[in-house]
């Protein structure tokens, strides 16, 4: 479900935010981003696989892995293995047909 949040998003560069079930988009037009939506999708499929609770876990402990290495916000957030994968993947827009189970762990460094 997509859902135009504004509020949440107003003092942030993010224009969608994945939690699960839901996508949280900053503008109405980006619901017709079909590249943001594709990007957020993935993060759902992601989230699905690891049971929820696992992904954040995961996700969290990969950013602070990254951050105390990189010591950048900015290239932490960027060296998520699930952020690689939506990144890379994004304009795919065929990829979740064909995605295999547990795709991210290509994208892991």
């Amino acid at each position: 479900m997509i859902i135009v949040c504004q509020r949440l998003l107003k003092n942030t560069k993010i224009n969608g935010i994945t939690l699960y079930p839901f996508i949280f988009i900053k503008n109405p037009e980006d619901k017709k981003n079909r590249v943001l939506i594709n990007h957020e999708k993935i993060h759902i499929r992601q989230q699905l696989e690891l049971l929820i609770v696992f992904f954040y876990i995961l996700y969290i402990a990969e950013y602070y892995y990254h951050f105390f290495r990189l010591k950048n916000a900015y290239q932490a957030y960027k060296s998520i293995s699930f952020e690689r994968e939506a990144y890379a993947m994004e304009h795919d827009l065929n990829y979740l047909r064909k995605r295999k189970f547990w795709g991210f762990r290509k994208f892991m460094k």
